[in-house]
């Protein structure tokens, strides 16, 4: 009787400590997406759930698996909004769709000349913009990248920049994802196009 309970104890210290090593020899969500297997992720449109719109190759694909995965409950919420909402019928206006971790907001304005736009990024929510009807161009760049030139607002979660990035063409059919990393400079006139009608879904950054 006293070995049986000896080899039991001796099993579980073994069990243990295979457990402890697993642990150790696996690594952190936040540390275990390459870019190669953010890539791979990205391409198999896991995160769509039935969406037919694009997310534009642009976006930071290793910080969108990270977020994804560290949030995927608000994101299939934000995606949903996309998928089951008439959106060229949705009326300008702000519409909730998970309290304050996922909400949405529409607009239907002018855009505007190249200078009266501004960089800006935020860090309390990311940024989901969509260009319902019409056109825009939208510009990225690293934050580091850019000089700051006016401090972060928490009130307004924003903060203001000068920087030179590069300019995409937003169109219906694609959406931009836009991190705390990502310094982005929207509503920019397009060739053709004097206004847009575009919807913007804020999504809680996931600590």
């Amino acid at each position: 009787m006293k070995n049986s309970r000896l080899k039991f104890g001796f099993l579980l210290l073994g069990l243990a400590t295979l457990g402890l090593n697993a642990c150790a020899q696996t690594p952190a969500a936040s540390e275990a997406w390459t870019k190669k297997k953010a890539e791979k992720w990205f391409k198999s449109r896991a995160w769509a759930n039935g969406l037919k719109l694009n997310v534009a190759e642009s976006v930071d694909k290793v910080e969108f698996a990270k977020q994804y995965t560290a949030n995927k409950a608000a994101w299939d919420k934000a995606f949903a909004y996309f998928r089951d909402t008439n959106l060229d019928q949705l009326a300008p206006g702000k519409y909730p769709v998970d309290g304050d971790v996922v909400f949405a907001s529409v607009t239907e304005n002018p855009t505007k000349d190249f200078a009266n736009t501004n960089w800006e990024s935020h860090r309390k929510y990311i940024d989901l913009q969509y260009v319902v009807q019409g056109a825009e161009k939208i510009g990225v760049v690293p934050m580091a990248k850019a000089t700051v030139t006016k401090p972060y607002e928490e009130a307004r979660d924003a903060a203001n920049y000068s920087a030179e990035g590069k300019l995409y063409e937003a169109k219906p059919g694609t959406i931009y994802i836009f991190f705390p990393q990502d310094v982005h400079r929207p509503n920019i006139k397009a060739d053709g196009f004097d206004k847009d009608k575009k919807l913007v879904i804020k999504v809680k950054v996931a600590s």
